[in-house]
């Protein structure tokens, strides 16, 4: 990022792709409302449905089956509140999705997962063949925010559909990171943030396969098919549009950035041989690390690191006046000294040798300075 910076925290958000960069402000120029059907109107539509095209090719949807939102927060709420009868979703999900599920009246059912975090494949199946026949939603993250790690949702959604119920999954730290497909997954709704990938924070979209229902979650207007009223974001969504296509053309490159990834776990495990690295044998995105040191607290862990000119992440709760153990590594089963102590290294397209090598300097002298503290 900078000689005395270095920003490995890309799962929380990416910085500001170039492209992005040039279609918001090009589209800051577009007077037009995009539903006013004169000139100046068509125009914004135009940048809009552009966009819309881009982000659809991004996870193989249909333009028609993109709604824009404001967020992955606003499109996993759109989906989760929309009146279900039962909603079966892991622990591990993010906090999105489990708290629109706990709020909306449904009946839930937290499926098992194992010490990967990966959802117990045995207990799905009796979950869904229970719930056949009712109006159930199955909802099933592709990839972890904290740990990173991958779901099967492919078969989990095969299974599902051939016994009645809907599937949705939180796509937004996967998309951009490994292939998504919208028919490839089998899932009835998709959810994307555009921040995650190098577009700009406070848009993102609802992927809903054409054909089942998709209920209108802000009303008033009749924007993005009555699914979503209000004026759209017209600068925002060409930013997403702009970084959807670039974050495409950077997939080929992830094989690269799994290779610094895994260099970076097995520096980690040489100079901290007692460090646990979550989840390490599980398939996961090729970005994201989330390292341990039992019994050092994950706050303390950051700090550090920020002092040291190291942009990081704690798996746990961590804001002002609020420590606690993460919930993903909780519901994992993985004990407190190592749920309280996790922290998320997470790279992207612009990550580089001297970041993991700087990160790794800094980690010695956290781990060195440790080891001093015990002798006296």
């Amino acid at each position: 990022m900078s000689a005395t910076r270095t920003y490995l925290d890309w799962n929380a958000t990416a910085p500001l792709r170039s492209e992005a960069r040039a279609a918001m402000v090009a589209a800051l120029d577009v007077v037009g409302n995009p539903s006013s059907p004169h000139a100046e109107g068509r125009r914004a539509r135009a940048v809009i449905e552009d966009a819309r095209e881009q982000v659809a090719a991004l996870v193989g949807a249909r333009p028609a089956e993109v709604v824009f939102t404001s967020g992955g927060t606003e499109a996993n709420n759109a989906v989760l509140s929309a009146g279900w009868e039962t909603i079966l979703l892991a622990g591990v999900e993010h906090d999105s999705v489990l708290a629109p599920a706990r709020n909306s009246g449904a009946r839930l059912v937290e499926l098992p997962v194992d010490g990967d975090g990966v959802v117990r494949r045995e207990e799905l199946a009796q979950a869904i063949r229970r719930n056949e026949g009712s109006r159930t939603l199955l909802s099933l993250q592709l990839a972890n925010n904290e740990t990173g790690v991958l779901q099967p949702v492919a078969a989990a959604a095969a299974e599902a559909r051939d016994h009645g119920l809907a599937i949705h999954t939180d796509a937004v730290q996967a998309a951009g990171r490994v292939a998504v497909n919208l028919a490839a997954l089998g899932v009835d709704y998709l959810t994307l943030s555009a921040h995650k990938l190098g577009g700009p924070k406070g848009i993102g979209a609802l992927i809903a396969r054409d054909g089942v229902q998709s209920p209108s979650f802000i009303v008033g207007g009749g924007q993005e098919r009555r699914r979503r009223a209000g004026t759209e974001n017209v600068a925002g969504i060409a930013g997403f549009g702009a970084a959807a296509e670039a974050a495409q053309s950077d997939l080929a490159r992830m094989q690269n950035m799994k290779a610094l990834r895994d260099r970076l776990e097995a520096r980690v495990r040489a100079i901290t041989p007692q460090a646990v690295v979550v989840a390490a044998g599980a398939a996961r995105l090729p970005n994201t690390a989330s390292v341990a040191l039992p019994n050092t607290s994950a706050e303390t862990l950051v700090i550090a690191l920020d002092l040291a000119g190291i942009a990081v992440s704690a798996g746990a709760a961590c804001s002002s006046g609020k420590v606690g153990a993460s919930h993903v590594l909780t519901a994992m089963g993985l004990p407190a000294p190592i749920a309280r102590a996790a922290i998320r290294i997470s790279l992207g397209p612009a990550s580089s040798e001297r970041d993991v090598a700087h990160f790794l300097e800094a980690w010695e002298h956290l781990a060195r300075t440790r080891r001093e503290r015990a002798v006296a």
